[in-house]
């Protein structure tokens, strides 16, 4: 059995995407755009290669990695250092990242192949693929803190990709600002842990757990360990886009749509839910911060699946149900089954990347259309992108069998477990949320593949559909869908086996098997949401037969036929519904006026600061008064001095002699005034 990891196959894994993209970031003109994909296409391959054989290390030898790798400083006690922490929760993540990334660099040969970014588009992705590696594999706040922020960066880069769009400009800018407001709650949990721990270092600050979960917050009658813990989960909310901080990710559908498949719907989008899982030890300790986790993460599973029922654009859809869905793991989380959490992350991993990239397929046989108003009948046309799309959607509803129906069933029955406060409210929106991601999700599907073909008239103009790629007039040209190239296609179906068969293969061991038992701590006394799950589990095949017998099937079968109904059957229905229903259209058409509230309340509110700031503070005092204000009264000092400079020596004589006097009177005061005073 091995018990360690090569450390040089570690590096070789995070290094390998770095060197395809500065390769192709600096040589992209030297190397052409053939040499720019091979080289990135590589490198991601090469890290795969390695992170496969890590899980197989990991999974059947056992083998464990925690080591520095580099020290770069030392403050008195504090070290920052780089290095790497390998166990079963970082091994999943990185064959699930490296294996979707390297699916993005196939498609994005075929996508942006006119584009004239090209050998750009593929330095960011391979650097977005580094940065996160860098993210999950740390085995300190330091590192984990540097793969934050360059994952976001990478974001902010690919978001504004086409940056002479001004909405990709906006998008990005509301990305980058909305997740500076998460980071910031990040920093301070990790100031607060490394203040009282002493240590950046994971397992350093995990062992004195117990200690700090005793202190209390200075000035407050909070528990210290609660403070960080939310402190760490506002940043997670940011980066997983959870309520409030959810509004960056439905804009960031203005990048290319390979981008939507790697970062915001498989990878980055998670970060926040790995790093939740990474620290269970600490938040077990606190059953207060897994209340807040476990309400946000309710909140946003129910409310943005509401919104996606409403939308047109097919990249919009299939992000509202990325939203979603990161309320799902979320609320896993706040019900201490972290182990289910991640275990949804990794299935819905591959479907949401399998369905984000079946998108891109429709876009492109669609001339970068992207309303589904203008499409229907696409099956015969685009047949493995249909079957594919389809096989998807069965996944994300939770479909008997399928990936997600694991993942998902697993996360309602431990939600509904659960004895923490909160826990009835996120059993109802969990449960809830499946009626409505069947029902968005085959609206989708029925429009998209099935009824009329209506792209050949285009009845809508849509006006607000935000198109991907350069189509500039396409919209309004009469054409014939087509399938897409084997570049688009292949990744399709290679992301369409693990979305079909990968929670049937792995919900034993990663569920109740030892695959995480080092990684992910869970107090089954004060939290039995696992505990309940491992008594009714017999076997995955039972699990699905089970199925047939409960709520979140007969809702999910509901979901699809009332989307079948209403959208292929009877499209008067949802036309008199919203006729009807104006004012929740409206609602749900602003996004809950969220953005209004944003741009307005908070934005003004911030805008008029900044004002006063900057006109009372910046103008009036330190420039008024402090800069002008000192040299304008040095000046008026300068003009009473320089009358008494008159140049005559009989004055300086008289001032002398008055200076003496006044001295000698000071002196002797005193004593003139004691005689008077006798």
């Amino acid at each position: 059995m091995s018990a360690t990891i090569s450390q040089n196959l570690l590096l070789t894994i995070a290094l390998a995407p770095l060197v395809g993209a500065l390769v192709a970031g600096f040589f992209g003109k030297t190397v052409g755009r053939r040499g720019s994909h091979l080289v990135t296409i590589l490198g991601v391959a090469l890290s795969f290669i390695g992170s496969a054989v890590v899980l197989k290390q990991v999974a059947l030898d056992g083998a464990r990695f925690n080591a520095t790798i580099y020290e770069w400083m030392v403050l008195g006690s504090l070290k920052m250092e780089v290095g790497f922490l390998v166990d079963g929760l970082t091994a999943m993540m990185m064959a699930v990242v490296t294996f979707v990334s390297l699916m993005v660099h196939i498609y994005t040969i075929g996508y942006m192949e006119e584009d004239d970014g090209y050998q750009r588009f593929f330095a960011y992705i391979s650097l977005f693929t580094f940065s996160m590696l860098m993210l999950v594999m740390s085995n300190n706040f330091l590192q984990l803190f540097f793969g934050w922020e360059a994952v976001g960066l990478v974001s902010y880069l690919l978001i504004g990709f086409w940056f002479k769009r001004p909405t990709a400009i906006f998008a990005n800018m509301k990305a980058f600002i909305v997740n500076r407001v998460g980071d910031f709650g990040f920093i301070l949990g990790i100031g607060l842990l490394a203040a009282y721990a002493g240590s950046l270092n994971y397992t350093e600050v995990f062992a004195q757990g117990g200690e700090l979960a005793k202190i209390g917050f200075p000035g407050t009658d909070w528990m210290l360990i609660t403070v960080a813990c939310i402190c760490l989960f506002i940043g997670a909310m940011g980066k997983s886009a959870q309520f409030p901080l959810h509004v960056w990710l439905p804009d960031s559908m203005e990048g290319p749509t390979p981008i939507s498949a790697l970062i915001h719907a498989a990878t980055m989008v998670t970060a926040g839910i790995f790093m939740v899982a990474r620290m269970s030890p600490l938040f077990e300790l606190s059953d207060t911060a897994l209340s807040f986790v476990l309400v946000i993460g309710a909140i946003t599973a129910l409310f943005m699946g509401f919104l996606g029922i409403i939308q047109n654009d097919i990249k919009r859809v299939v992000a509202y149900s990325t939203l979603s869905q990161l309320g799902y793991m979320t609320v896993a989380l706040g019900a201490s089954a972290y182990s289910v959490a991640v275990f949804h992350l990794m299935t819905h991993a591959f479907f949401k990347a399998l369905l984000f990239l079946a998108a891109g397929s429709v876009i492109m046989g669609m001339h970068h259309d992207q309303d589904i108003r203008n499409m229907g009948g696409l099956r015969k046309y685009m047949p493995i992108t249909w079957i594919t799309s389809l096989l998807g959607s069965l996944a994300l509803i939770g479909t008997p069998l399928f990936s997600g129906f694991y993942s998902k069933d697993s996360i309602i029955e431990a939600v509904h477990a659960s004895t923490l406060p909160g826990s009835g409210f996120a059993y109802f929106a969990v449960v809830a949320g499946v009626f409505v991601t069947a029902f968005y999700s085959f609206r989708l599907y029925f429009l998209v593949f099935h009824g009329e073909e209506r792209f050949r008239h285009k009845p809508f103009p849509a006006e607000d559909v935000h198109h991907d790629h350069h189509a500039t007039g396409a919209h309004q040209t009469p054409h014939v869908p087509h399938e897409s190239p084997w570049v688009i296609t292949a990744p399709l179906i290679l992301l369409a086996l693990p979305s079909v068969v990968i929670g049937y293969l792995t919900i034993q061991p990663m569920l109740f098997g030892d695959f995480f038992k080092d990684a992910i701590v869970n107090d089954v006394a004060r939290h039995p949401a696992m505990q309940a799950l491992a008594t009714y589990f017999q076997s995955a095949s039972g699990m699905a037969l089970h199925s047939l017998q409960t709520v979140p099937l007969w809702l999910a079968v509901a979901g699809v036929a009332c989307a079948w109904w209403f959208y292929l059957k009877q499209p008067a229905i949802p036309a008199a519904i919203k006729a009807r229903f104006a004012w929740v259209y409206r609602l749900l058409d602003n996004k809950y006026y969220l953005d209004w509230f944003n741009e307005h309340v908070l934005a003004a509110g911030a805008r008029l600061i900044g004002m006063g700031l900057w006109k009372g503070g910046d103008i009036g005092l330190i420039d008024g008064a402090l800069v002008n204000g000192s040299a304008r009264a040095v000046g008026a000092l300068a003009q009473l001095t320089r009358r008494l400079q008159t140049g005559h020596l009989y004055f300086y004589a008289l001032v002398m002699l008055l200076g003496l006097f006044g001295l000698m009177t000071w002196q002797l005061w005193p004593q003139v005034r004691r005689l008077f005073v006798l």
